[in-house]
């Protein structure tokens, strides 16, 4: 759904740039998307996962718990924020000597012991004058 009254010179659709808390009172963390996001092939992962693993990113850097939980087992702390990818999916999450995260996700058919490159997203320090 897009809005009628942007000024945008892309179009983004509403629901990809909203987060939520889950409406469950025992379970108050916050999801990386406006409610549960199932992703069941490579190309919604490919369209879908760099805006939520950015969201990530930014509240890995405010939320030390979260950081913790998503450099241990980043597939695990995505499911618990409403995010699930595919069962052949795999996220590395690393930290470089500049302590920027960079996070690979890659695919791996089952049985197989090679896996493809899906997306690579790292944060970049940019200056401007």
């Amino acid at each position: 759904m897009e809005r009628k009254d942007s000024t945008a010179l892309v179009a983004v659709p509403t629901a990809s740039t909203a987060i939520a808390l889950r409406k469950s009172k025992q379970d108050s963390k916050l999801l990386l998307a406006d409610g549960d996001v199932v992703l069941t092939n490579r190309e919604e992962v490919r369209n879908r996962l760099p805006d939520i693993l950015g969201r990530a990113l930014a509240r890995a850097w405010l939320d030390l718990q979260f950081e913790k939980d998503f450099m241990t087992d980043p597939l695990r702390a995505l499911a618990e924020s409403g995010v699930h990818l595919p069962s052949t999916m795999l996220v590395e999450v690393s930290k470089t000597t500049a302590d920027r995260p960079k996070i690979v996700v890659y695919e791996q058919q089952q049985g197989s012991k090679f896996k493809s490159r899906v997306l690579y997203l790292q944060l970049v320090m940019v200056a401007g004058k």
